[in-house]
C-alpha cells in the first residue's frame, strides 16, 4: 500500500502500520485520518493478516494534532466533513476491527497521540517515550471516548490526574497506571510488538474476532449479560472446524491449520457484538 503519510507493510502476518511525518513528529491532520482509517480497513480485510502493529517514525509516535492552523485549529468541528472519496469511506477505529491492534510507543505521544492508542488493544512503549493527554492546556478536552478508557485501564483517580491536569508523565508512569502494558528499551520495541503480533499466527482467526468484540463489549456489561452474550458464540464455535482442528492439531502435536475468518461469522453474531464487516 501506498500513502502520503503512513508506511503500511505486512510480514509474518503482521501488518506493521507506521505513521510516517517524522519533520512534523507525526502530528495528526485530515490526510493521517484518512490514510490510516485506510490502512486499518485493509489490514482487517487481508487474511493473511493476524495482528496489526502501529508505532511512528523518528523521535516521535504521534505529537497530537498538527497545529499549523494556529487558533482555528480545533474550530468548525460542528460542520459536516466533505466525504471521503477514496476506497475506504469508513471511519474505522482500532476496537472496531476483527483482529487484534498493538500500539508500539517509540517517543511523543500526545493529544489525539495518545487518545488513539487507547483505542488499540494493547500499548507497549519505548522507556524513553513521554505522554500525556493535553488538551485541556489547549483549552480543549480529550476525545476519542478517553474519559471512559483512561479510567477503565488507569482507575479514576490516575484518570482524573492525567485527564484534566494535560501534564506530560513518562512511560513508566503510564506502567504503573496500566495505561501500558510493557516498557522496554527503543531499540527492542518494534521487534517486541512484532513478535507478539506474530503469535497470533496460531489463533484461530474467527475465535479471535469474537473474543476481541466481547472484550470491548464488556465495557458496558455485566457478568451475568456477558455470560448470556458469550453462551450463543460458545455454542456455535463448538461446532465448526476450527473448534475440532484446535483439538486434534494439539492431540496430534502439530500446527493447527485454520479453515475460518472473521467472514465466516453468522450475521446475527455480527449484528449482535458488533463485529465489523
Amino acid at each position: 500500500m501506498s500513502y502520503e503519510t503512513v508506511l503500511y507493510e505486512v510480514a509474518d502476518h503482521v501488518a506493521t502500520l507506521t505513521f510516517n511525518r517524522p519533520e512534523k513528529m507525526n502530528t495528526w491532520n485530515q490526510t493521517v485520518a484518512a490514510e490510516l482509517a485506510d490502512a486499518m480497513f485493509t489490514a482487517n480485510g487481508d487474511a493473511d493478516v493476524r495482528a496489526i502493529v502501529l508505532t511512528g517514525a523518528g523521535r516521535a509516535f504521534c505529537a497530537g494534532a498538527d497545529l499549523e492552523g494556529g487558533g482555528d485549529t480545533f474550530a468548525k468541528r460542528d460542520q459536516p466533513k466533505k466525504p471521503n472519496l477514496g476506497r475506504n469511506t469508513k471511519n474505522i477505529h482500532p476496537y472496531e476491527l476483527d483482529k487484534p491492534v498493538i500500539a508500539a510507543i517509540n517517543g511523543a505521544a500526545v493529544g489525539v497521540g495518545m487518545t488513539y492508542p487507547m483505542l488499540c488493544d494493547i500499548r507497549l512503549a519505548s522507556e524513553n517515550a513521554k505522554m500525556g493527554f493535553v488538551f485541556t492546556r489547549r483549552g480543549m478536552m480529550p476525545e476519542l471516548a478517553a474519559h471512559l478508557l483512561v479510567q477503565r485501564v488507569a482507575g479514576l483517580s490516575n484518570a482524573a490526574d492525567v485527564l484534566m491536569s494535560g501534564r506530560i508523565f513518562t512511560a513508566q508512569e503510564a506502567l504503573e497506571m496500566g495505561i501500558v502494558s510493557k516498557v522496554v528499551p527503543k531499540e527492542e520495541l518494534l521487534p517486541t510488538a512484532q513478535a507478539m503480533a506474530a503469535d497470533y499466527a496460531n489463533t484461530a482467526p474467527a475465535s479471535v474476532a469474537m473474543t476481541k468484540r466481547l472484550l470491548w463489549q464488556g465495557l458496558n456489561s455485566t457478568p451475568q449479560d456477558m455470560m448470556k452474550a458469550e453462551g450463543p458464540a460458545f455454542a456455535w464455535l463448538g461446532n465448526q472446524p476450527d473448534a475440532k482442528e484446535g483439538v486434534v492439531s494439539f492431540l496430534e502435536k502439530r500446527p493447527p491449520d485454520w479453515q475460518m475468518t472473521p467472514d465466516d461469522i453468522p450475521e446475527e453474531f455480527k449484528e449482535l457484538y458488533c463485529l465489523s464487516s
